[in-house]
């Protein structure tokens, strides 16, 4: 279970205050997973930072008793000036993994290659996405953090994507932020909308797409 107590968080801008949260409580519950839905700039990435602890709120707690993954799209857990491998290896350190098989897994999974042993600053985006989910399919989390990842790639690595969530879901929850309602609806039950400094959840997808697109003032879904 993960759980927010009357969180607040904002950013100042140069239009002024954007507010992710704005004393806000909710509790995502073990054993489902999670869709959430929110227009460009609404927060949903920022959200997935701060349920994995990547960024702190301004105000209130959050409490979670579970295992939480590092978002899967992002990569500011790794450092550019290292290699695909040696971030490997420091996150297997760090969640107290061990580094052989973590190093063995991503290796494979990601198919960089020869740039698994080069530096993160030479990767393009796509490669970066990459290493940063094979890290995380690498460990074992309760909860996994998905932010668009799955859509990296061709058709094949997309494939492969969608073969290693279902191997996931079987033991693990997910919360993940997409655009493509198609991906929400085949990894996920329940739903949730991020808009102006509130988290409005829904008992099932179709019913957070429907609320969805009467936000967005669209039949389109």
């Amino acid at each position: 279970m993960i759980e927010f107590d009357r969180v607040t968080k904002r950013y100042r801008t140069g239009q002024g205050t954007k507010t992710i949260l704005e004393d806000a409580s909710f509790t995502f519950e073990i054993g489902h997973n999670y869709g959430i839905l929110g227009g460009n700039g609404a927060g949903k990435s920022t959200l997935l930072r701060i349920i994995a602890g990547a960024e702190h709120p301004d105000r209130g707690r959050i409490r979670r008793r579970a295992r939480v993954s590092f978002p899967l799209g992002f990569t500011g857990t790794f450092h550019g000036h290292l290699s695909g491998r040696q971030n490997a290896t420091f996150v297997a350190r760090v969640y107290g993994a061990d580094e052989r098989r973590v190093d063995e897994f991503v290796a494979d999974f990601s198919e960089l290659g020869a740039y698994f042993d080069m530096p993160l600053q030479t990767y393009s985006s796509g490669m970066m996405a990459k290493l940063a989910f094979g890290v995380s399919l690498a460990l074992d989390f309760d909860v996994y953090l998905v932010d668009e990842v799955t859509e990296v790639g061709d058709a094949r690595f997309r494939k492969k994507c969608a073969q290693a969530f279902r191997d996931r879901i079987a033991r693990s929850d997910i919360i993940m932020v997409s655009h493509n309602s198609q991906t929400i609806r085949a990894y996920c039950d329940r739903g949730a909308i991020l808009n102006e400094g509130r988290l409005e959840f829904y008992d099932s997808i179709d019913d957070a797409m429907r609320a969805y697109r009467r936000l967005l003032g669209t039949n389109d879904a």
